[in-house]
């Protein structure tokens, strides 16, 4: 597995943050607006007598980003939707190293977080003035600090837009017919059950895919089990795209133009295209993190954007994501 994100790590050496971490875990810094303000989410734990953000240790199988959901949806009886990455926390634990991952995730006012009864006995909002003296471990201010300046910058509610090369497909040697027909390899096939749960981190609303089977294969798994319309576009094809290259990035700025979080499937030949559309709508340090050479992505990994619902069509954080690859 491997992953990259926009989260900076925080660490108090050089030789800390060259190592590897011994432990890995991830949760989430949930918060709800209050007023003009916001109030974050903490948890005690009986175990511990301390308070802190709902999160857990990376089980085998598994992405960072599904461990932060699963985790959440855990402790505290709700299902996140990750937003903008925060800083990684670093700390040392008696199995060695331990790295925590974090991202930002909103909930509404109707949002009735209750604690598990046996890691958790206790949440409470509180502002994140109270929830700076309150947390037991100082190194969780930082996330926390990171969430407070995105809030002040008006870019901490955000919506994803993802993008998605499909998965590993059977090889074109092998393939006489159609190539639209060409199906998935059995690794494809095991990816796109990746694709599937890893998709579920951050839900989206709007699934866009090349009508090619392949693509199809790779992201209508998610859309039956969310419940959400798949909608074909022709552009997004290898042929279409080598003939009409500005259709195919017209349907890429809608990810921007439509504000639904939304996920995107296509080719290979075709992520030049939709990466120039992309990097449009971020800072330079951004763009530069977006993939610059061939193949750009690996079959069935995804680069997730966040995208400032005040600031229309800005682009906050970039993330990429492997799903997980036997």
């Amino acid at each position: 597995m491997a992953e990259k994100t926009a989260a900076r790590t925080a660490s108090k050496s050089t030789e800390r943050t060259t190592r590897s971490a011994d432990v890995l875990a991830a949760g989430c810094l949930c918060w709800r607006r209050a007023g003009s303000g916001v109030e974050v989410l903490l948890i005690h734990r009986p175990r511990y007598d301390d308070w802190s953000f709902p999160k857990g240790k990376q089980d085998p199988g598994e992405t960072l980003p599904e461990t932060a959901h699963r985790e959440v949806g855990e402790e505290i009886g709700l299902l996140p939707r990750l937003g903008v990455p925060l800083p990684t926390i670093r700390y040392d634990v008696k199995d060695g190293v331990k790295d925590v991952h974090y991202w930002a995730a909103e909930f509404g006012p109707g949002a009735r977080p209750e604690p598990d009864g046996r890691e958790v006995d206790e949440v409470r909002w509180v502002d994140p003035c109270e929830a700076h003296g309150m947390l037991s471990n100082p190194s969780d201010r930082e996330p926390l600090a990171a969430l407070v300046d995105l809030h002040e910058r008006g870019d901490l509610a955000t919506r994803p837009a993802i993008v998605v090369r499909h998965a590993k497909a059977k090889p074109r040697s092998a393939w006489s017919r159609a190539e639209g027909d060409r199906p998935l390899a059995a690794t494809g096939k095991r990816q796109a059950l990746a694709v599937t749960r890893l998709l579920r981190a951050w839900s989206p609303e709007r699934v866009v895919t090349s009508p090619w089977l392949r693509c199809l294969s790779t992201v209508v798994p998610y859309a039956r089990k969310a419940g959400v319309t798949v909608r074909e576009r022709p552009q997004l094809t290898e042929a279409s795209h080598k003939r009409h290259p500005r259709k195919a990035a017209a349907v890429v700025q809608a990810l921007f133009d439509k504000d639904v979080p939304a996920a995107l499937c296509t080719h290979r030949p075709v992520l030049p295209t939709v990466l120039g559309v992309l990097s449009r709508h971020m800072a330079p340090e951004l763009a530069e993190q977006l993939p610059a050479k061939d193949p750009y992505l690996s079959p069935g990994e995804m680069i997730v954007l966040q995208i400032s619902r005040r600031h229309r069509r800005r682009v906050v954080s970039v993330e990429l994501v492997k799903p997980f690859d036997d």
